[in-house]
């Protein structure tokens, strides 16, 4: 396992659970954001925080299984290009807005280091 692969799914980690958990807890910092971007606030415990949490769980168990990173990592950049949309979809360009693109960045790079790391198993595991 290579260094930048561990350290850039560590942060990935850290940053996805920790914004699952402000979601799932509704943290006031975000509810305007959210507004601003036309989200109800009762989606921020589902499914904004269970997946942003899950994803992250799906990380840090990929460490151990890769295929199961490769998927949470696909998901989780998945919901950042979703929300990128909603964002530009609402004409909403407030800071929530570029830390979501910053989150995309993360969770591409995560995704990029886990399909290209040395060991083949996840190309095994998905040809078998």
């Amino acid at each position: 396992m290579s260094t930048a692969y561990l350290t850039v799914t560590l942060i990935a980690v850290a940053a996805n659970g920790f914004s699952g958990i402000a979601a799932l807890l509704q943290m006031q910092a975000i509810v305007p954001g959210m507004a601003k971007a036309g989200v109800p606030v009762s989606w921020l415990r589902f499914p904004i925080g269970t997946m942003k949490t899950v994803g992250a769980l799906g990380l840090t168990a990929g460490l151990a299984f890769r295929p199961l990173g490769v998927a949470a990592a696909i998901g989780l950049v998945l919901f950042f290009v979703c929300a990128i949309y909603t964002h530009i979809r609402a004409s909403d360009y407030s800071p929530q807005f570029y830390l979501a693109n910053g989150f995309l960045a993360l969770n591409v790079a995560a995704l990029s280091l886990a399909l290209h790391e040395n060991d083949s198993s996840v190309f095994a595991f998905a040809l078998s």
